[in-house]
């Protein structure tokens, strides 16, 4: 039996979240000494700003688009703000290496509790696409190099693995609220923006961006902070949740491409495989789909 959700439409629209998040270390790098809850602060708000012209646009109430029972509130904004929350405070208590591969096992995770949904099944095609987008993207991340974990950076570790966990029942439970509209991630994006506000004010020194680095801000804002969230609301309630676990490993590789064409980083070796394995991986793991259409 297949999957309620198995819409190769909206698999590719989950898909264009991947593409936009690929964007966020570029638009990062040009935000300046702009602190991390700020930014988050700001971006969420203008993401919140987005849904909000759009429901006036249709001339509908925004209220209509904020009722919404606590549990779908608690998943949603525990999703949103929980990732950030957990993922900066664990580069604040480990080295950004292994803290970033550590968080980036959700999509890994995500397609092996997915087979706990309705109707879905975990094939092997799924677990080994996925696998071998997580060794592209420590190869990516590492450069080949080494990875040494230590046990003084424990606290951060810790906070990466939660952060992972918490994405990936963000995504495997939003398939258990099909019901309710995309349009809530509005809601969702602006209560993380005001939950990131009271964090930076408490944590943080106010610097605001100059320059071009509005124009970043403004972008991270409509992309990878704002409409991908919507879009991967679409892809993990509809499409297939394995194919797009195992696409998102391309997000880092796809960033570390860009990075590389504006002259922020260099092609080398590790890149070169790492984009074999994410890809294979990518493509293996949509094989049932890919088989459907052929």
């Amino acid at each position: 039996m297949e999957g309620a959700g198995r819409s190769p439409r909206a698999t590719l629209i989950g898909g264009t979240a991947v593409l936009l998040w690929a964007t966020l270390a570029l638009f990062t790098t040009l935000t300046g000494a702009v602190p991390p809850f700020q930014l988050v602060a700001m971006t969420f708000a203008v993401a919140f700003l987005l849904a909000l012209g759009t429901w006036l646009a249709r001339g509908e109430s925004p209220l209509r688009h904020l009722r919404w029972p606590a549990p779908v509130w608690g998943l949603g904004v525990g999703g949103l703000f929980g990732y950030h929350l957990f993922y900066f405070m664990a580069l604040r208590n480990a080295p950004p290496v292994e803290a970033g591969l550590i968080a980036y096992l959700w999509p890994l995770l995500i397609v092996v509790t997915s087979a706990l949904l309705p109707g879905e099944r975990l094939r092997w095609w799924h677990l080994a696409g996925a696998l071998a987008g997580l060794a592209g993207t420590v190869l990516l991340v590492t450069d080949g190099g080494r990875v040494a974990f230590k046990a003084e950076y424990w606290l951060g570790y810790l906070m990466a693995g939660l952060c992972a966990v918490t994405w990936t029942a963000y995504s495997v439970l939003s398939r258990r609220f099909a019901q309710v509209p995309t349009d809530a991630v509005g809601g969702f994006c602006g209560a993380t923006a005001l939950l990131a506000l009271v964090c930076h004010l408490g944590f943080e020194t106010t610097v605001w961006p100059r320059g071009g680095e509005w124009l970043a801000v403004l972008a991270l804002g409509l992309g990878p902070v704002g409409a991908s969230f919507f879009a991967w609301d679409v892809g993990v309630k509809r499409g297939n949740i394995q194919a797009l676990g195992a696409f998102a490993y391309a997000a880092p590789l796809l960033s570390t491409i860009l990075l590389i064409l504006f002259g922020q980083g260099a092609l080398t070796a590790a890149v070169a495989a790492a984009c074999a394995l994410i890809v294979g991986g990518a493509v293996l793991a949509s094989w049932d789909m890919l088989r459907r259409k052929g």
